[in-house]
């Protein structure tokens, strides 16, 4: 990919990005209101949805434009490690919101109050329409890259949990039964909570720097250990620095004869072009220090 082509597809992310948030932060207003005129929690609910995955949307937006940034001498990896950072406060939020939810719907169902469902499908209806053009504006870009991605999955869920409330809406005006509303709300809680749950264990995970998930450490171990003149590897370590950035560094220790016959160089791409090209998760950004057996003596006590 040229850095033009590159530069164009960013572009053309932000551009998406941009629309879709301007779609969800017009939604999350009418929400608002439309949840304190017609007292619906379903409604209520879908607002916080809405309005976790406009932060969501902002981080991305965010994201798509800092990531042109160069490093430098104090950010050395710029600012990638931000949109970690955000995504652990959004999902935090997120998860908080949906467990009060579950909370409140509950108590709903035990003592339900009025909720007008002829006022409350109008807003409804507006809702699943504004979610639906989010998603029209993120459908084309979705396989640019990770944030265009989980900003697709973002608003496809909010149209969603749209649909509940226009469902519930129908319920009260038809039936006048008032416990749709909450059951609703219940329904767009068991959406937010997992989901919610499992973005706050993948960033905790980038910030623990965990080996990334789908990559077996023991398995590349044991693929590094089975290189012609490699005699052991130790302070092996895979971590991710952002979305798609994992990085590794190893010590690895060759016969002596490496290093007197000028064959480290090779031995140094073998061990990176193994690392990128072998695994689920390509490693392209890795670093080897490469040590004689004499070495052991003078190196530190290794970790694993």
């Amino acid at each position: 990919m040229t850095h033009e082509h590159g530069h164009r597809t960013a572009t053309a992310s932000a551009r998406r990005l941009t629309v879709a948030l301007g779609i969800t932060v017009v939604l999350l207003l009418v929400e608002v209101v439309g949840a304190a005129v017609t007292g619906s929690l379903a409604l209520l609910v879908d607002a916080g949805h809405v309005l976790a995955d406009a932060g969501g949307l902002a981080v991305a937006l965010t994201a798509t434009r800092v990531a042109r940034r160069p490093a430098t001498a104090r950010h050395t990896w710029g600012f990638a490690r931000a949109e970690v950072l955000a995504a652990t406060a959004q999902a935090a939020v997120l998860l908080g919101i949906g467990l009060f939810v579950l909370v409140e719907a509950i108590a709903r169902l035990i003592a339900p109050p009025h909720v007008d469902g002829v006022l409350l499908l109008p807003f409804g209806v507006l809702a699943l329409l504004a979610d639906a053009a989010a998603v029209a504006a993120l459908a084309g870009g979705r396989a640019a890259g990770l944030n265009l991605r989980a900003a697709f999955l973002e608003v496809v869920s909010d149209a969603v949990g749209a649909l509940g409330v226009v469902v519930a809406a129908v319920v009260l005006a038809t039936t006048g039964w008032e416990r749709a509303d909450a059951v609703a709300a219940i329904l767009i809680g068991i959406l937010i909570v997992p989901r919610a749950a499992l973005l706050l264990r993948d960033t905790v995970d980038v910030l623990l720097e965990s080996t990334p998930a789908g990559l077996d450490l023991d398995e590349l171990r044991r693929h590094l250990l089975e290189q012609t003149h490699v005699l052991g590897v130790h302070d092996l370590h895979v971590t991710t620095v952002s979305s798609g950035l994992p990085v590794l560094t190893a010590h690895v220790i060759l016969e002596d004869d490496c290093f007197t016959t000028g064959h480290t160089r090779e031995m140094l791409d073998r061990l990176q072009a193994c690392v990128a090209e072998h695994f689920a998760v390509r490693i392209e950004h890795s670093t080897f220090q490469l040590e004689p057996a004499a070495h052991r003596e003078h190196e530190h006590t290794p970790h694993a």
